[in-house]
């Protein structure tokens, strides 16, 4: 389910998507770089790009709410700095690569 969410958080911090992996303390400062740097990038679409995605009216508003990046990599960059802070590491398993 989260899967393919995990999968584009790691790609963007250079990290490999499989089962188990680490974050050294050493990484942490460059992850947390590159994840705010994606955030930004994604909030800012080029100005035909959104006038392109601009709704024409109102009558679809509310219809299934985007969950953006900023959203998705906020937790994660805060755990990160958090670990950083205490001069941590960050270890993950999974059941299988994803």
């Amino acid at each position: 389910m989260f899967a393919p969410i995990a999968r584009q958080l790691l790609e963007i911090i250079g990290k490999e998507c499989s089962a188990r992996g680490v974050i050294t303390t050493e990484q942490l400062p460059e992850a947390i770089h590159r994840l705010r740097q994606a955030v930004r990038e994604a909030a800012a679409p080029p100005a035909a790009e959104a006038a392109a995605s601009a709704p024409a009216d109102d009558d679809d508003a509310g219809e299934g709410q985007h969950v953006g990046l900023a959203q998705r990599a906020h937790p994660l960059i805060e755990l990160l700095e958090w670990t950083r802070q205490r001069e941590g590491f960050i270890l993950w398993q999974a059941a299988k690569d994803f």
